[in-house]
């Protein structure tokens, strides 16, 4: 949750210079809210030149907080799917961590499709507490963190089905290919985090509540489809490791927008050390206890409008995508067509 309370990597096949700058769009720097009708779903003559991916094959869906939906060609990759999405207090002003976890099945199903891939950055519930439904009834491959493969053994899911990562690694999943990114979690006001916490074993008996589950170290991923792309950078909380993300490159980059300032100048370092992706999406600002059969509300908490300025500020060409839960994308991140 956004805190409110390696290796060499091997260089990535890039169609052509200035691929990512054409990604931008006409209106650079733009915030477009992902809306049918508003932004356009044809790719320009200039975009296809450089070997842009217009919708067709390869598609996103926001799934609220960080989480996301990729299919690529009838493969469907999942990131940090929440979506049972019930009430903590969190938003009323009376958080409550002892609140009973929950995941609605058929809420669940409605969502994911035939998942082959889920995708875990950190093991706090807004991001693993629906994953145990997801793992055991599709039989899909899970990728995360040691915490998250004993939290997930506790909760009954095969261990033979869960992929430990520590962050370096490049996995090629019959060719779509996964970077893990070594990451941090999101700080308050205080400099600190929710919940912190590894683990090194299961837990004797399968968590019941929010606080039983620790956010055991924190990932960011490189999704890549296909050969030439598109890459899609996927963050679960607003911090990353410098270093790690350094080139990187991706087309497209799922940044969570911070709830402090406690992370010196997140930003600007951040999309430098992306070399300013062609498209940025602000993710993790909803409130995420509100169905995703509404519109999404913002977080209190969350300064949107501040982060889309420092995004202008620090990369002013980069095109900004506002996504909303009921749009497909396709891989430029323009409304696909119907």
């Amino acid at each position: 949750m956004n805190d409110n309370t390696g290796a060499q990597r091997p260089k990535r096949r890039i169609p052509s210079v200035g691929r990512r700058t054409v990604l931008r769009g006409a209106g650079l720097g733009a915030a477009a809210p992902l809306i049918p009708g508003i932004a356009s779903a044809t790719t320009s003559p200039d975009e296809a030149a450089h070997g842009v991916t217009a919708p067709g094959p390869v598609s996103f869906r926001w799934l609220g907080t960080s989480g996301w939906r990729i299919d690529v060609g009838g493969r469907t990759v999942l990131f940090d799917p929440y979506l049972t999405r019930f009430k903590t207090g969190l938003y009323e002003g009376d958080f409550k961590p002892e609140t009973r976890l929950e995941s609605d099945p058929d809420l669940v199903r409605e969502h994911i499709g035939r998942p082959e891939l889920v995708l875990v950055s950190h093991s706090h519930w807004d991001h693993i507490a629906d994953v145990p439904q997801i793992a055991k009834s599709t039989g899909a491959r899970i990728v995360g963190t040691e915490t998250t493969f004993h939290l997930l053994v506790a909760f009954g899911v095969d261990p033979e089905q869960i992929s430990v990562v520590k962050g370096g690694e490049l996995l090629d999943f019959d060719g779509i290919t996964v970077e893990v990114v070594p990451s941090l979690h999101s700080r308050n006001k205080r400099h600190s985090y929710f919940a912190p916490g590894t683990l090194n074993s299961p837990p004797a008996t399968a968590p019941k509540t929010i606080k039983d589950l620790p956010e055991g170290d924190t990932l960011a991923f490189q999704v890549t489809a296909g050969r030439t792309g598109p890459a899609a950078f996927l963050m679960g909380a607003s911090d990353f490791a410098e270093r790690a993300v350094q080139g990187l490159r991706p087309d497209l980059a799922m940044v969570a927008v911070p709830s402090s300032t406690a992370t010196a100048r997140y930003v600007p370092r951040l999309l430098r050390a992306l070399d300013r992706p062609g498209v940025v999406v602000p993710v993790h600002w909803d409130n995420f206890e509100e169905p995703l059969s509404e519109p999404p509300r913002r977080d209190p908490a969350m300064d949107l409008d501040g982060f889309v300025a420092q995004v202008r500020q620090a990369s002013p060409t980069s095109r900004i995508v506002i996504p909303d839960y009921r749009t497909t994308y396709g891989g430029d991140m323009r409304p696909a067509a119907r």
